[in-house]
């Protein structure tokens, strides 16, 4: 299997925006988190095409298209930093037509809450979003969750792959142990080691990537949804970074909580239930006028 070219995944993504700008609608993207790649949205964009946007599904820096070559080549994913992730983004962002809409997973609701603090969105979901500067409960099952890349310093600036049982506790621990092989031989690829130790020092470093403008006049409206039983991302930090948002005097900020569901609620059995809850909530900010 070839290595992928380092340009590939760029011009993959911006052959989106690009494909998205042509139907002159208005663009939802799509950020995933650790562990997954943007085929982890693909049900997702179908629902959000159907009412009307213009899907993109676009990828961290040097993304492989598929699993397979994710597993394979799993270099490509090292050294990936929050700043560089946002940035990356942003950029991709500014290249639509029309301000998008935006719904991020984990990491990649950290990335979706840093684009809207830079005026970025017309509106915003962040599913289980990772913690940024100024959240502070540290759960036990978080520091578990995040012990796979934390436990080693060397993991810093490495890929790091997680074993089916760290994939169960951290993402699966609310499904079937046969849905939870699947969902590991299905969409878990190796993932970057920095971001988790970025935003495990946030609060101590006052220059860290991992921050969030909470105060944007711009920002748009704000959905924060929590599954209930996530091992990785629990209601006391989802909750403590919607605390935080809602102390925005310009933009609506909402938090739901979904039931029964962990980590992989984007991609489980369930993930319908949680795409419709984040559709409803973009359709009463913004009109795909379709």
């Amino acid at each position: 299997m070839a290595t992928p070219s380092p340009g590939a995944p760029y011009a993959r993504d911006l052959a989106q925006v690009e494909a998205a700008n042509a139907t002159g609608r208005i663009p939802a993207v799509f950020i995933h988190g650790l562990w997954l790649l943007p085929s982890s949205w693909q049900r997702w964009a179908a629902v959000f095409e159907e009412a009307g946007f213009a899907p993109v599904l676009a990828g961290w820096p040097d993304d492989p298209d598929t699993v397979a070559d994710a597993n394979a080549h799993p270099e490509v994913f090292a050294g990936k930093r929050v700043g560089q992730v946002a940035d990356h983004f942003c950029d991709l962002i500014g290249r639509l037509g029309r301000k998008p809409v935006l719904i991020g997973h984990s990491f990649g609701g950290l990335i979706t809450q840093i684009s809207a603090g830079r005026g970025l969105a017309q509106a915003s979901v962040a599913i289980a979003p990772a913690p940024f500067r100024g959240v502070l409960p540290l759960p036990l099952s978080s520091l578990r969750a995040a012990s796979a890349v934390l436990g080693n310093p060397a993991n810093h600036h490495r890929a790091v792959p997680l074993t089916y049982e760290q994939f169960r506790y951290s993402f699966a621990n609310a499904v079937s142990e046969a849905e939870a092989h699947e969902l590991y031989e299905t969409f878990a690829v190796p993932a970057p080691g920095e971001p988790l130790f970025q935003a495990a020092a946030a609060n101590i470093n006052p220059w860290t990537e991992a921050a969030v403008d909470t105060t944007a006049a711009d920002r748009g409206p704000l959905l924060i949804i929590s599954g209930e039983k996530d091992h990785t991302i629990p209601w006391a930090i989802a909750n403590a970074s919607y605390k935080k948002q809602a102390r925005n005097e310009h933009a609506v900020t909402e938090i739901t909580e979904i039931a029964g569901r962990g980590h992989s609620l984007t991609i489980d059995h369930g993930w319908r239930e949680v795409a419709d809850t984040a559709l409803a909530f973009v359709r009463r900010f913004v009109d795909p006028g379709v």
